[in-house]
């Protein structure tokens, strides 16, 4: 697979936007990185729909559109810790509830305005709240964390938000390696789902995603690494380069049943919400899962 310079070109230039837009909302403060998963959440739940649509050959009635959203966007509030109260109000014990139940009344009241409904496409739509909803509420959770770190003598207390950058960090270095050594020496296709991808890329932009997340991103970080960084950073850095991989396959799996190139077109080079994140989206809960055995055990 060539290198093409013009792609490469217009996703470096599209990616630094993007990058800045995440960075902002990641570190800016607890609200914006609420605000920026929000976003993504709707985002990837319109688009997840307009996929459905076209694979099962249906129209979803808004309502159910809406429900489905709104139960979505009520699970992701149920994870929200005291940091996100206002005054006496606080969005688990206030507002987590009250978003659901509308979702459910939206739901309800778009069935019953549906002349025929198609259980396999409403399967596949309720899915979305695992698929979807569910990733995102992880990742809220995870942003959330405080991690006891032991370095030589000495422990301290990483922020949450440590786990969120170093799992998107450790796609976004898979993704650009992978596409890179792919590009120069890929030769075998790794699925018939994703052509372009192949085995010697895939390998080495996971392989390339450990080293420097493990060895490089803790001195960015914290200003040095040691083993206990080494051990925290290079599972987290495994899992999110090879779950990721099978998620943007599944992606590609849903585009091809479609029928189309891209989820969408938020970003030239780099299509929608669902490309941009599919890989973060089966990651994220794989991750959730090994940080919470490590601070259970």
């Amino acid at each position: 697979m060539a290198l093409n310079l013009q792609t490469f070109r217009t996703r470096a230039l599209t990616a630094v936007v993007f990058v800045a837009v995440m960075l902002t909302g990641l570190l800016w403060n607890h609200w914006s990185f609420l605000i920026l998963f929000s976003i993504i959440h709707f985002g990837c739940w319109w688009e997840y729909f307009n996929l459905l649509e076209k694979i099962h050959r249906v129209s979803f009635n808004p309502f159910v559109r809406q429900g489905f959203m709104l139960l979505g966007f009520g699970m992701m509030l149920l994870f929200c810790r005291p940091i996100f109260h206002i005054a006496q109000y606080g969005l688990r014990e206030n507002v987590s509830l009250p978003v659901s139940a509308a979702g459910v009344a939206m739901l309800i009241i778009g069935i019953f305005q549906t002349s025929t409904i198609k259980l396999k496409a409403f399967g596949a739509a309720a899915l979305g709240l695992l698929y979807i909803s569910l990733s995102w509420s992880l990742m809220l959770d995870l942003f959330q964390l405080e991690i006891n770190v032991i370095a030589g003598d000495t422990s301290f207390v990483v922020s949450g938000i440590f786990i969120p950058i170093t799992v998107i960090a450790s796609i976004w270095i898979n993704d650009t390696m992978a596409y890179i050594v792919g590009s120069f020496i890929g030769k075998r296709p790794l699925s018939p789902i994703s052509p372009k991808k192949t085995w010697e890329g895939t390998i080495g932009g996971i392989i390339l995603s450990i080293a420097v997340m493990s060895l490089v991103f803790p001195l960015i970080f914290f200003g040095f690494t040691n083993m206990a960084f080494v051990a925290l950073i290079a599972p987290i850095a495994t899992l999110a380069s090879v779950v990721g991989t099978f998620g943007d396959l599944l992606e590609s799996r849903l585009k091809r049943m479609a029928g189309v190139k891209d989820s969408g077109q938020i970003m030239p080079g780099h299509g929608g919400f669902l490309d941009r994140f599919d890989s973060l989206l089966l990651a994220v809960p794989f991750v959730w899962l090994f940080v919470k055995a490590a601070t259970w055990f």
